[in-house]
């Protein structure tokens, strides 16, 4: 009897450590699975057979996602890290002992997390296209929570969550358009290259002021938005009209690359064979997604049949794509000088539309707007359109044609130099042909004459003049005495303001006429007078509507001079930190536009690149129309060569604006300007400087750390204490 109680008791405990060690999994996928792009094992199935879980091939490696299986190729439906670059064929998903779902790449050198979770005990790749993880028969991971461009049916998007397009049906990774759930309800289609305000919407739902919503896609390929209020309602978008015959159907909705939300039904026909059917499409013209034809570039056409088109005087980016936008094939600025020779037309395109911003509008008739925009050299295209004449600057976004609306476009582009110039009256034509020839020979015999005697006497100064001379050619700003300038600003009188490398002056010129500001600098390395205008060359050729305009330059020995054009209202700062009354939100979205057009123009659209290094509030003037200006760019290069970072570092009002390389001796880019202007961005949004010391609590000192704070605590409301803004603008 004892024995066998002994045993009984024995049978009990090895029962019990078989239950302890025996985890409850209630996947298919247990832990130390593993698949590879190379072995027979390369993805997980559904028990269907219709979906799969693991590698893919993309480019010239391999990504990692869900896809239906179809033939003759599969449909991806998700994609884990979809903007890191493909994987090797010797990478491997690893399904790790301790319940984490790894990527390792290296032969197990480097390993990265696919699914934020680590203590699943199991896992499954269900029918419904969503791959999950278990943790004690519990769904604690799934994918169906981070959605990348598609939703399947028995899915949502939820509010605050979006779907962004794919860059095409081959390359998963983040495309140009993406779709969000908003919180004031609608469901909004914006270019992701926008701000994701109002005007960059080219879809909306129009669900707004309603409380807890999000879109869901059912098996029965019912598109629609769950509304709640006092009770549950649902708002149809869509409903699968066609017919599968009894077979099985799959339904996805997805933002496809070419921006368009679309509802699909696939029908088996066999079970890697599918029939595709579009069921609803958000827009049904191509040309209504704003952003399709990207930057300087139009889209015409109907439904799928669209075009892409570049403006008069400008070429696409990639010719091999014709989307990418386009750029103008000229070394100049229309306002970079009066050169002879230079002529310019105006090429007008009918019902045309873009983005609405203009720099002017004023009602004028036809041929009046057209000639308007020809005679001023800021006008890069005119908008005539109800009897009202807009002028803008390139870039030009947004453009598409439109039959329906009544509108021309004038674009200004250089004449052809070599175009021949047609006189009717043919002795007219002799008779200046005979003066210029004669002319011609007049000066060569006069030259030819004056180089012997001067050579022989005075061949030195015969050389410095001929310097000057080839100078000329290629200078175009006023040269200015010191005497000049000293009684433009009576003696110096009026200081307009003080920086590091000089003080600014008011002054006037050309008779008491214009009124300008010149600034003394008093730190430029003495190099020479050629070098000195060879870099106020490049400054005074560098002209953008958000650039403070040099107008001259005064070189007198160790005495050097910069006149700029006078900006009554000055600086950022005051109308930011000091003035009575601070800008509303949306000119301060404006301002904050103009300082990045005029950066970008710096960096990327003038003949040199030209790191500022000096971005702050106080270098931003506000001209008569209160519109933002850069000032003191390309100062750098007058600086001591051997002191370029030391004097920048000076230049700054505040340390707050230098980028981290400015202080760790790192190679300057223009990122060090991207990073000054996401400072000013902040001073821009909140009216405060970047470093303050009143402030209520010691967190608030430093802006940007403030700000960081703010936006991960959920709190950005705090940055606005006293006005009202809305959330996701200023998010």
């Amino acid at each position: 009897m004892a024995l066998e109680s002994c045993l009984l008791l024995l049978i009990l405990f090895l029962l019990f450590v078989e239950t302890r060690t025996q985890p409850n999994q209630c996947g298919e996928i247990h832990l130390d699975s593993q698949l590879s792009p190379t072995s027979n094992l390369l993805s997980w199935l559904s028990p269907s057979g219709h979906f799969a879980f693991g590698f893919y091939p993309q480019g010239n490696g391999f990504a990692i996602g869900i896809w239906l299986i179809g033939q003759p190729d599969n449909t991806v439906v998700w994609t884990a890290n979809r903007d890191d670059p493909p994987v090797s064929s010797n990478a491997t998903i690893h399904f790790s002992e301790e319940g984490k779902l790894l990527l390792r790449t290296g032969q197990g050198r480097y390993e990265k997390l696919i699914a934020d979770v680590s203590v699943s005990d199991s896992a499954s790749m269900l029918d419904s296209g969503n791959f999950v993880l278990y943790s004690n028969c519990n769904i604690i991971w799934q994918s169906f929570d981070f959605p990348t461009d598609t939703i399947l049916g028995g899915q949502s998007l939820n509010q605050s969550q979006e779907l962004v397009s794919s860059v095409s049906s081959s390359n998963h990774s983040s495309g140009r358009f993406f779709l969000w759930m908003q919180r004031d309800g609608n469901l909004v289609a914006y270019p992701r290259n926008s701000a994701a305000l109002p005007n960059d919407a080219y879809w909306i739902s129009h669900t707004d002021n309603h409380v807890g919503l999000d879109l869901s896609l059912n098996h029965q390929g019912h598109l629609f938005m769950n509304i709640y209020k006092s009770e549950p309602q649902e708002l149809l978008f869509a409903n699968s009209s066609y017919s599968c015959e009894n077979s099985t159907t799959i339904f996805r909705a997805t933002l496809d690359a070419d921006g368009i939300f679309r509802l699909y039904s696939h029908c088996s026909e066999s079970k890697t064979s599918w029939s595709v059917h579009v069921e609803w499409s958000a827009l049904n013209n191509q040309c209504d997604v704003y952003g399709f034809c990207d930057f300087n570039s139009y889209c015409s056409g109907t439904g799928t049949n669209y075009e892409c088109s570049c403006y008069p005087g400008f070429v696409f980016n990639d010719p091999n794509e014709k989307f990418s936008g386009c750029y103008r094939n000229a070394s100049e600025s229309f306002c970079a000088g009066s050169k002879e020779g230079r002529k310019y037309h105006v090429t007008g395109i009918e019902n045309l539309l873009f983005e609405r911003d203009p720099y002017s509008a004023q009602e004028l008739e036809e041929e009046k707007c057209r000639l308007s925009c020809l005679e001023d050299c800021h006008c890069d295209v005119a908008l005539y359109m109800d009897a009202k004449c807009e002028k803008y600057t390139f870039p030009i976004r947004y453009g598409r044609e439109n039959k329906t609306i009544s509108s021309i476009a004038f674009f200004k582009e250089e004449t052809n130099p070599g175009q021949k110039i047609i006189i009717d009256n043919k002795k007219s034509l002799i008779m200046f042909l005979a003066i210029i020839f004669c002319s011609i020979a007049i000066l060569c015999f006069g030259i030819a004459i004056s180089t012997f005697f001067v050579y022989r006497d005075r061949a030195f100064l015969y050389e410095k003049l001929s310097e000057i001379i080839s100078l000329t050619g290629e200078f175009t700003l006023q040269s200015f005495s010191y005497d000049e300038l000293e009684k433009a600003t009576d003696g110096f009188r009026e200081e307009l303001g003080r920086g590091s490398i000089g003080a600014v002056y008011k002054g006037k010129i050309n008779g008491g006429e214009k009124t300008v500001a010149i600034k003394r600098l008093e730190k430029v390395l003495d190099r020479g007078e050629k070098n000195f205008q060879a870099e106020i060359t490049i400054i005074g050729q560098t002209y953008h509507r958000n650039l403070v305009r040099l107008l001259g330059f005064c070189f007198d020995h160790s005495r050097r001079l910069l006149v700029y054009e006078y900006l009554k209202n000055g600086t950022l700062a005051d109308l930011l930190f000091t003035a009575e009354r601070r800008p509303v939100w949306k000119e301060r979205i404006r301002i904050a536009l103009d300082i990045a057009r005029g950066i970008l123009y710096l960096h990327e659209e003038c003949e040199a690149c030209i790191i500022h290094g000096n971005i702050t509030p106080q270098n931003i003037l506000m001209d008569d129309s209160w519109i933002a200006k850069i000032s003191d760019f390309g100062l750098s290069k007058l600086l001591y060569p051997d002191k370029v970072r030391s004097s920048m570092a000076l230049l700054s009002h505040s340390r707050g604006h230098l980028a981290p390389e400015w202080q760790n001796n790192a190679l300057i880019s223009i990122k060090a300007d991207i990073y000054s202007f996401g400072v000013v961005l902040l001073e821009i949004t909140c009216c405060r400087s970047s470093i303050k010391a009143d402030v209520s609590t010691e967190d608030e000192m430093i802006l940007s750390r403030w700000a960081y704070q703010c936006f991960v605590a959920g709190q950005l409301d705090m940055l606005l204490k006293d006005e009202h803004v809305e959330y996701e603008s200023l998010e």
